[in-house]
């Protein structure tokens, strides 16, 4: 586990899956990062890589050839280096290797990260192709925050705070977790999305195309806030465990597959085309 701070925020990153794991706020000795009950959802913030949500029966086809690999995608689950660590800054980092290869054809590095300033984290997802050709990837982030913050109040206090006033549509998943054609109206209070035990019941809600880059969970109790502002992310999804503390606001640069998957990764919706020797960056921050 890797801790970085500043007078404002404590932060830990675990080495597996360069996954958050905490994120407390000193002035009001808040944590803020989902805990990861296992009997509930057992992650904390895991990071989407090469894949952003569910593929038809787990495949995906690449240059002719099909290939196994999981929602999500593996990053989640595997073993990060550390490359850099200073007192408020750490960058982990994972490389291609013969796992990677087995599901996914390509040479890459795929790092993430991780740098204070002031009462703001900053995220940063980094890949750079170290392939003789193009590579195709998804990418994105999926932290949990507490609600209620602390003991103050209950979840029916709180609610989403869009950055602008739109109508929203979220696209409709299956059963299986792809999207099958569907939209539905999500209903605002002007920018405003009250948080209920009943809103994630047909799961996330998903916005493949939004105005808003920033999302501030907020309560009608207090004046505390945490804001995640995604200014070069196209996509949102937003979820929570029915029942749980907490609600994940998910910045993406890809997402699932719908029910009729594409025909090569090339062609796959929202994919991120890198070319040889090029580098990829996009931040994201969440804000205290």
């Amino acid at each position: 586990m890797i801790v970085i701070e500043n007078e404002f925020l404590k932060v830990a990153i675990s080495t597996k899956g360069a996954q958050l794991s905490s994120l407390y706020h000193k002035k009001t000795q808040t944590e803020h990062m989902w805990q990861a009950d296992p009997a509930i959802w057992p992650w904390h913030a895991p990071n989407l890589f090469p894949v952003v949500g569910g593929l038809v029966n787990n495949h995906i086809n690449i240059d002719g050839k099909t290939y196994s690999l999981s929602r999500h995608g593996f990053a989640r689950q595997s073993d990060f280096k550390v490359a850099e660590a200073t007192a408020d800054h750490a960058v982990f980092a994972l490389t291609a290797n013969a796992q990677t290869l087995e599901v996914y054809p390509y040479h890459f590095s795929f790092q993430v990260l991780y740098t204070l300033i002031e009462n703001s984290l900053r995220v940063t997802y980094k890949v750079v192709n170290l392939d003789n050709q193009t590579i195709y990837f998804s990418v994105g982030g999926h932290p949990a925050f507490n609600v209620p913050f602390g003991n103050q109040g209950s979840y029916e206090d709180y609610y989403l705070e869009f950055e602008t006033t739109e109508p929203l549509e979220t696209h409709v998943l299956s059963a299986e977790g792809y999207f099958n054609g569907e939209t539905h109206p999500v209903k605002l209070q002007g920018k405003k999305l009250y948080l209920t035990r009943s809103l994630f019941d047909n799961d996330a809600l998903v916005f493949k195309n939004i105005n808003s880059r920033m999302v501030t969970i907020k309560s009608d109790k207090h004046d505390q806030t945490l804001s995640v502002e995604f200014p070069y992310y196209k996509h949102l999804g937003i979820w929570a465990k029915p029942g749980a503390n907490f609600v994940c606001i998910e910045p993406w640069l890809g997402y699932a597959d719908n029910t009729v998957p594409a025909s090569d990764i090339s062609t796959k919706p929202a994919i991120q085309k890198l070319e040889k020797g090029h580098v990829f960056e996009a931040p994201f921050y969440i804000s205290l």
